[in-house]
């Protein structure tokens, strides 16, 4: 009898019956076909077969065993063990999340022949004929010309070049050659890699403390400013993991940061670099995957999924951004990647180093009591001083859609004097509302508690809740007036108020309309880097991450947006957002200038940002935070619950919140609608549990957990899980 992983929304695992001459090739790790219900599904084995005495049930037989030896190694295996204990999730689901969709459905666990591209000389005399307008194709040639990379690898380090690759090979300007032939290829790049710069005085104690601790387990907060050479202090440690002969994975928040983090290793690493993430095709994931279980990667650079990439020679972990919430996976497995990676570093007995400017108030909790490492960069690496912070009262200011004449005529100033401005608005499209100017009605979405977008560009309703799309209507539903007022301020908005303002500038909107496209956010990117965009206006997406040293101003177009929030880490991801904002100008030779917008210019948590500095800010929110019993004073696990009728949703989480095991550690909040009651259609509505105890919420919630799993939800309900939550919402 062996055990089976499935991926189903089952917390158990499967048993099957063994055939004789299936015994030696059954080891955990190893996927199977198999039954399941009335269909084959691959599974993933958890344990060694075992011997079990006849009885009644009639077990099912595994069809085939797939990999000759396990695909995911004992380690991998652990951890993943360790992540559906602690989440509370199916362990099949689980495994499923750690193996790319090919190999889930049962692809060959091999990897095929490398080719390798180059360019012809046709190739070369296209590379310097090209316009400026084929951006994409001569950043690919350039690329290949660059690294002699894989076709996988070119389209990695530009996203949309998938049609630009082809268009290369058909015109004769790129073609491939065995990987046989790629040391030859390739034997000429290690002479062009950057040298490893000449580290400042804190970066050089920052590296002699970090390179003490390699070789055993350790978490390190590296908390430095903006433009303060954090991504240096990475390169140079990596340089010594990889004379060791050892692995690296760095853990980065989201795609758009993944590609220019991964120039930078590669043009100090070379190809001993790969990217992994979602943008990249099923077959690409599963190739990078592969080669780096095969040890053929040597630093694997991703976003969130990375953290369950097999490394056999793992040595170091670097999670940059390590405070942001894109880390956690809102959906299904609910799990933060940074936490699994300090785990992961815990089990395989190696250090983590986590990078911010504006670390997470758990992280600098973990920092000032001692269980994290806390290494400080307050110097920027170059002479620049911080950016002055000034605060606008607009109440006191005639506004042209939302932008005051001080922030205007800063943008006019900063751009004569040869700099770039970013306007900063988190929240995208062209009005968030669309009013009635006869009797009030507001464009609402049809199955959320929420208003309708006005997406002008597109000529759409947008609800950016649960995606649902409608025209945009010539008159009011309620009454039948044709006046219809778009209300508010997005991004587009701002953009068009920009572009009249400055008509003969380059004006260009960063937010995830705009940057849909694969590849768009580094096309844009680069121009920006290059000096060709003067005006930049976007949401959280240039916020963090990017170093573009043309910038001089920053503007916030609205600092309020978070400091009334109903999430009490609404205030804290405002610091970190303003700070982040802040931290992108001035970072060259040009002084720089930020400026916020606020309607509260007297709120005493915004004033202490502006006046002493975001580690001023966090000592306040964390005595907050101890004086309210709330993280990382305590632990909270989130019972959520939907249905199309709220009264179900409701009654479910009574009847769960009857069921908890009693715990005199444990306190039990709710039941209570969400904060968005209804979205998508169905209503929603969550139990909140806390404790100063972890230990004693895992055993409540699990004893709850093994009662209600095998009873069906009654009326249509679904429940879910969350292990400290990231938002309330």
């Amino acid at each position: 009898m062996a055990s089976v992983a499935i991926a189903v929304p089952l917390r158990k695992v499967f048993d099957y019956r063994v055939e004789a001459k299936q015994l030696d090739q059954l080891r955990p790790g190893v996927r199977v076909r198999l039954p399941f219900g009335r269909r084959d599904v691959v599974g993933i084995v958890v344990a060694a077969p075992r011997e079990v005495a006849a009885g009644e049930i009639e077990y099912r037989t595994i069809r085939e065993v797939l990999d000759p030896e396990p695909l995911i190694d004992a380690a991998l295996m652990e951890l993943c063990g360790w992540v559906a204990d602690y989440y509370h999730h199916p362990p099949g689901e689980v495994l499923a999340a750690a193996v790319p969709a090919l190999l889930r459905k049962g692809a060959a666990a091999s990897l095929p022949e490398t080719l390798i591209l180059q360019l012809t000389a046709a190739g070369q005399a296209a590379l310097t004929q090209l316009p400026a307008r084929s951006a994409s194709m001569k950043h690919l040639l350039s690329a290949i010309a660059e690294r002699a990379s894989s076709a996988a690898d070119a389209r990695a380090l530009a996203p949309n070049a998938g049609a630009a690759l082809r268009r290369a090979i058909a015109q004769g300007w790129v073609d491939s050659v065995a990987s046989s032939h790629h040391a030859a290829v390739s034997s000429g790049l290690e002479n062009e890699l950057q040298p490893a710069a000449q580290p400042t005085p804190e970066q050089a104690a920052a590296l002699l403390e970090l390179k003490q601790r390699l070789g055993s387990y350790s978490t390190s907060l590296l908390e430095g400013v903006t433009g303060s050479g954090k991504t240096e202090v990475y390169l140079q440690l990596t340089a010594d993991i990889l004379a060791k002969g050892q692995q690296i994975l760095v853990l980065t928040p989201e795609i758009g940061l993944t590609p220019q983090l991964t120039d930078r290793f590669i043009q100090r690493f070379g190809r001993r670099v790969a990217s992994y993430h979602s943008g990249l095709s099923d077959a690409e994931r599963t190739r990078i995957w592969l080669r780096a279980r095969a040890g053929k990667v040597d630093v694997l650079i991703g976003t969130r999924s990375a953290v369950f990439a097999p490394l056999p020679r793992l040595g170091l972990i670097i999670i940059d951004e390590e405070h942001d919430v894109s880390y956690k996976q809102q959906e299904g497995l609910r799990y933060s990647a940074r936490d699994v990676a300090l785990m992961r570093a815990r089990k395989c007995n190696l250090p983590v180093v986590l990078g911010s400017a504006t670390p997470a108030l758990e992280t600098l909790h973990n920092a000032i009591i001692g269980r994290y490492g806390h290494l400080h960069l307050r110097q920027r690496v170059s002479s620049a001083a911080p950016p002055r912070i000034e605060i606008i009262d607009v109440r006191t200011q005639p506004l042209t859609q939302a932008l005051s004449a001080p922030l205007l005529d800063a943008v006019e100033r900063h751009l004569g004097a040869g700099g770039q401005a970013l306007l900063f608005l988190n929240r995208r499209g062209y009005a968030p509302a669309l009013v009635c100017h006869a009797c009030g009605w507001v464009a609402p979405c049809p199955h959320c508690d929420a208003r309708m977008t006005l997406h002008r560009g597109r000529q759409r309703l947008l609800c950016h809740h649960c995606g649902m799309i409608s025209p945009i209507p010539s008159h009011c539903p309620d009454c039948g007036a044709a006046e219809l007022t778009p209300t508010g301020q997005g991004t587009e908005r701002i953009e068009d108020a920009l572009r009249l303002r400055f008509p003969e500038k380059r004006i260009e909107r960063f937010d995830s309309d705009r940057l849909a496209r694969a590849g768009e956010i580094e096309k844009l990117s680069r121009a920006a880097q290059a000096g060709e965009i003067d005006i930049l206006v976007g949401t959280q997406v240039l916020a963090k991450g990017h170093d573009f040293s043309g910038l001089s101003l920053a503007g916030v177009v609205d600092a309020d947006q978070a400091l009334y929030g109903t999430d009490f880490r609404a205030l804290e991801r405002m610091g970190q957002l303003l700070t982040q904002v802040a931290g992108r100008v001035g970072r060259a030779s040009r002084p720089g200038q930020v400026l916020l917008q606020t309607q509260h210019p007297d709120h005493p948590l915004l004033r202490l940002l502006v006046n002493q500095g975001y580690p001023a800010f966090c000592e306040a929110l964390l005595r907050e935070r101890r004086a309210h019993g709330l993280p990382p004073f305590s632990h909270l696990v989130l019972l959520r619950a939907q249905a199309v009728d709220e009264a179900a949703a409701l009654e479910f989480l009574r009847h769960a919140r009857a069921a908890l095991p009693v715990s005199a550690e444990v306190e039990v909040l709710g039941p209570a609608p969400a904060t968005m009651r209804r979205r998508g259609g169905v209503h929603r509505a969550q139990l909140l549990l806390r404790s100063p105890s972890r230990a004693a919420l895992h055993r409540v919630i699990g004893g709850w957990i093994a009662q209600a799993e095998p009873m069906n939800a009654a009326h249509g309900v679904r429940w879910s899980v969350d292990i400290d939550p990231a938002d309330l919402f």
